[in-house]
């Protein structure tokens, strides 16, 4: 791809070499101005001739070289721009005008996925112009390339429909969004002020009424789930045949340079996706949310003492994100509705079928991305929680969550983080935790364990949490998971009706599996301490380990007696199958009676036991009792319960908060979501987002909630909930 004449030739047709030649130009040293026929031949290209992967290879190579001096990369991106506002613009679009806008995504997605993969230092896409180029003056005004740009490709996805002729524009201008907004995956994983991110700070920038509408059409994108409209045997650019295009030879995973629409068609394991605009809608959503911008403090600008090339954290501050706004703000549009001060919802609020969205979200819950939209919702947008709360199939939104959960082994740990927090949020709501109680389950064919007929949801929801927090002690040891698991569990408990015998018995062994480990974890203190008491330095050490690891299952013992005592103490006489589980497994209460931490909780559970003791004893005839007839007795004499000599302790209630910093975690793992699902790859090589061969740390939000009155968890991430 040497030197080529100024001027491309005509021809009413194009050959290959046509095609290599206008290319070759485009990526040679020579400039051509904005208003140069040559921008039109390429964009009239037809991308249906095969070119091997290496040339592509030195193409964009070329480009990067070149780039500096010709600015085609930003001239290519001002005409896609003038191509979309045509498509929008004019009435009865002709398909020439869209495959010009589609050819230009195609050229733009290529090279500058290149020039952004391949930086070396600071980025540089020179998307600046000459300020000779008359027709700037006309078009961009004062708006910089990257401006114009998200300008014209936000307003074509919020304004255009998706239809049979608009589908792979669609397709291919949300893929480019992607691209573009894949800067960030150079920068640290806590924003800074120097990061460099143009096209989403351009997304940022645009008219609050534009992107409201954006968020609303991602989301009904999301909702649609629009299936391929055509056939893509009949597209050349989609053949999977053996002459491959231009774009497919690009695409090919020697080159790893480029995204073409095939990828989305075709999954690894040769299953067609349905809906590929709905899947890469989601992931642009979440990357636009998640965003956070860095700014420099003032005083911090004016301070010349400060020799730090960074902000710490605690002084960083951040720009507010208008697409977070935007989902925050989302009402439902079957209610007309006024606020609490008695105003209109102002033109701010965009309006979601929230019944349609309820109902997607339930089918879509096995992907990690819908779940992160899931959370972003319910921990932001008050009216979407207050419209899930009222639903009456609650099991639409908590089946899938349950199932990803029994299937932990198969999940990331941020991902059962995630279904965790989802369950705590619900959790605060005490008709939640009163509702699923009366919804009754016919059966659970996925859950293997024990066959489940007329459960109730709640009774199956306190199974699984239970079922988790055994997994997550046996393979994921992560504090956190186990303490939003018992938080979940201690908001429940009050509300907690006819709890089924299973669940019941699974909660007595709960608190036996914890005592035993307890146990062990006491006795193999005192027997490491033995043995290291002669070198004080690692005895002290011991001292401090086995403390730390022995005080974090005090804490989990003393939650699990919370939980039951709250079911003993606000909901016995619902309940009698705990009162049998309990009675069942009395003996595991022995241990504990006189410790220090656990014996008021522990004496109320006795008050019970004997209470229900001296109504068997006074019953007991000679031979032994059946399970139904102890549970017959149980039931009878629940009637008569009163709670005499139960001590009432304060009423648990956790609540969830994001950390001061949730960029630090919710950023790196959007794109990790994105980046396993989007059909391309990424130079590893330039990724600073995130460490590419090891997995996500765990999730650095905290569950925060009410302190324990008799032996408090010593962390500062617990407060107490007014």
């Amino acid at each position: 791809m040497g030197s080529v004449p100024s001027t491309p030739r005509k021809s009413g047709t194009f050959s290959p070499e046509t095609a290599e030649y206008l290319i070759g130009t485009f990526v040679d040293d020579q400039p051509f101005p904005l208003s140069s026929e040559f921008w039109q031949k390429l964009l009239e290209l037809p991308l249906n001739v095969q070119w091997p992967a290496q040339r592509v290879q030195q193409a964009c190579e070329l480009l990067a070289k070149n780039n500096c001096h010709t600015r085609h990369l930003a001239k290519i991106l001002f005409h896609l721009a003038c191509c979309l506002q045509e498509s929008v613009s004019s009435s009865g679009v002709s398909p020439l005008v869209y495959e010009k806008a589609v050819n230009a995504l195609y050229f733009s997605s290529i090279f500058l996925k290149y020039l952004i993969e391949s930086v070396q230092g600071n980025i540089q896409l020179y998307l600046s112009l000459e300020d000779n180029e008359a027709v700037l003056k006309d078009v961009l005004r004062d708006q910089s390339i990257e401006n114009f740009v998200m300008r014209n490709v936000l307003n074509f996805i919020a304004s255009v429909e998706v239809s049979p002729d608009t589908f792979l524009l669609h397709l291919e201008l949300l893929n480019f969004m992607i691209i573009a907004m894949s800067t960030q995956l150079l920068c640290g994983s806590s924003p800074g002020p120097n990061d460099v991110n143009p096209f989403l700070d351009a997304a940022m920038a645009q008219d609050s009424s534009l992107i409201g509408s954006v968020v609303r059409k991602l989301l009904l994108n999301f909702m649609m789930r629009s299936d391929v409209p055509f056939n893509r045997a009949t597209y050349s650019i989609l053949s999977d045949g053996s002459q491959s295009s231009v774009l497919q030879r690009v695409g090919s995973a020697a080159a790893n340079i480029v995204l073409f629409p095939f990828s989305y068609f075709v999954s690894s394991s040769g299953e067609g996706s349905k809906s590929p605009i709905a899947d890469i809608s989601i992931h642009v959503l979440l990357v636009l949310v998640h965003y956070h911008k860095c700014v420099v403090r003032e005083d911090y600008v004016n301070d010349k003492s400060s020799t730090s090339d960074f902000l710490l954290k605690e002084d960083s501050q951040f720009s507010d994100n208008p697409y977070c706004k935007a989902l925050e703000h989302a009402i439902d549009c079957e209610l007309d509705r006024v606020d609490i001060e008695g105003n209109a919802h102002s033109a701010r609020h965009i309006k979601l079928p929230f019944a349609l969205l309820f109902d997607t979200l339930g089918i879509c819950l096995a992907d990690e991305a819908a779940v992160l939209l899931l959370y972003s919702l319910l921990q932001g947008n008050s009216a979407f929680l207050e419209y899930v709360l009222v639903r009456t199939d609650l099991d639409t939104l908590l089946m899938p969550i349950l199932e990803a959960l029994y299937n932990a082994s198969t999940r990331t740990a941020n991902q059962i983080y995630m279904l965790l927090i989802i369950l705590l949020i619900l959790s605060q709501d005490s008709s939640f935790n009163a509702s699923i109680h009366k919804l009754i389950l016919t059966g659970v064919p996925w859950y293997k364990e024990r066959l489940l007929h007329q459960t109730s949801l709640g009774s199956f929801m306190v199974v699984i949490l239970i079922r988790t927090v055994q997994f997550n002690l046996s393979k994921l040891r992560d504090v956190y998971l186990q303490t939003t698991c018992l938080a979940t569990l201690a908001n429940m408990a009050p509300h907690v009706h006819r709890l089924s015998a299973y669940a019941s018995q699974r909660l007595v062994s709960l608190f036996d599996m914890l005592s035993r480990k307890y146990n062990k974890l006491a006795e193999r203190g005192d027997n490491k301490l033995h043995t290291a008491k002669g070198n004080s330095f690692e005895g002290n050490n011991l001292v401090e380990d086995m403390s730390t690891e022995l005080h974090i299952y005090t804490d989990f013992l003393r939650l699990v007696l919370e939980i039951i005592n709250a079911i003993l103490t606000y909901a016995l006489p619902r309940n009698p199958e705990v009162v049998y589980a309990i009675m069942h497994r009395q003996e595991v209460f022995q241990p504990f009676k006189n410790h220090p931490r656990f014996n008021e909780l522990i004496d109320n559970i006795y008050s019970v036991l004997d209470f229900f003791n001296s109504h068997m004893d006074a019953q007991r005839e000679n031979g032994d009792w059946s399970v139904n007839e102890v549970l017959q007795v149980i039931i009878v004499n629940c009637r008569s319960w009163r709670g005499d000599g139960m001590k009432m302790f304060t009423q648990l209630r956790f609540t969830y908060e994001q950390e001061s910093h949730p960029e630090e975690f919710f950023i790196p793992y959007v794109w990790q979501l994105v980046l396993s699902h989007c059909g391309f790859s990424f130079n590893t090589g330039a990724i600073n987002l995130f460490p590419v061969d090891l997995q996500t740390e765990g999730l650095e939000n905290r569950v925060v909630g009410s302190t324990f009155q008799n032996g408090d968890f010593d962390k500062p991430e617990y407060q107490l909930d007014p």
